[in-house]
């Protein structure tokens, strides 16, 4: 994770942002802090990523990278605003000692790609349409040694995969059908037929933004019908207010990239 300092909405690359509309950083950081002590809490390790002047949307960790059994496959920014965000990750993943690739196509790290290890033996789901072009995923393919499943995403509220779809545990998901093309709909059907099913009101409140551990689900405080949902699956819903980095376009699985070693 890396802490709001400098967060601020100075340009819009997605449709959240308004850079007419005031952050308050003090109340970012303050929410952010929230996070952070949510997921200690759980028992997760959190390791802190310096934010770093003239990179506002540091605060989003997830787009930085995307790792898979201490193989890390880089990530290259669509937008010039945050190519530089890819440099700080990677010598982060430097400092663990994790073999890096170096990407050639665009990708936004966990922003589009997320992994479920114990579905098909370890299988990589990886949205494309808005950020992330299609052949990255093949490149992650060669990267990580695991298959990847491509999932065209066609709403441009939902411009990354982490805003439309989350793992709930190794094998199963939840996401919100209307973000998809109707092939990706009929793919995500017959791959997840006990999917967790969200609505347009809780996707639009970022509530599959989320991180969850198998058992419990971090997720925005706004999500309410998405966490009875869970519940109701046998899951533990853990609501956190992240109002302000909101005004992104991010929330809890924005701010989180998972290290998985």
């Amino acid at each position: 994770m890396s802490p709001p300092e400098h967060f601020a909405v100075e340009y819009a690359i997605n449709p959240w942002m308004d850079t007419t509309a005031p952050v308050d950083t003090e109340l970012a950081v303050k929410q952010w802090e929230g996070l952070r002590e949510t997921l200690t809490r759980l028992g997760h390790t959190v390791h802190v990523l310096r934010p770093e002047i003239g990179l506002p949307d540091m605060v989003y960790a997830a787009n930085g990278a995307f790792s898979v059994d201490g193989v890390v496959y880089g990530a290259r920014f669509r937008y010039p605003q945050r190519m530089a965000e890819a440099a700080a990750h990677k010598r982060f993943y430097a400092e663990l000692g994790w073999k890096y690739t170096t990407p050639v196509e665009t990708n936004e790290g966990e922003g589009d790609f997320t992994y479920l290890p114990s579905y098909l033996g370890g299988v990589v789901l990886a949205g494309h349409g808005f950020r992330t072009e299609v052949a990255a995923h093949s490149e992650a393919q060669e990267a990580l040694g695991r298959p990847v499943i491509s999932l065209r995403l066609v709403d441009p509220r939902f411009y990354h995969l982490d805003v439309a779809l989350a793992p709930l545990d190794d094998s199963n998901i939840t996401y919100y059908p209307g973000a998809f093309s109707e092939s990706t709909q009929a793919v995500l059907r017959q791959l997840f037929p006990d999917a967790v099913i969200a609505d347009e009101e809780d996707a639009l409140a970022f509530g599959l933004n989320l991180v969850s551990d198998g058992r419990n689900v971090v997720l925005n405080t706004e999500a309410t019908a998405l966490a009875a949902k869970l519940r109701s699956a046998g899951y533990v819903p853990v609501p956190v207010e992240l109002t302000e980095l909101k005004k992104g376009g991010g929330s809890v699985k924005c701010c989180v990239a998972e290290l998985r070693p």
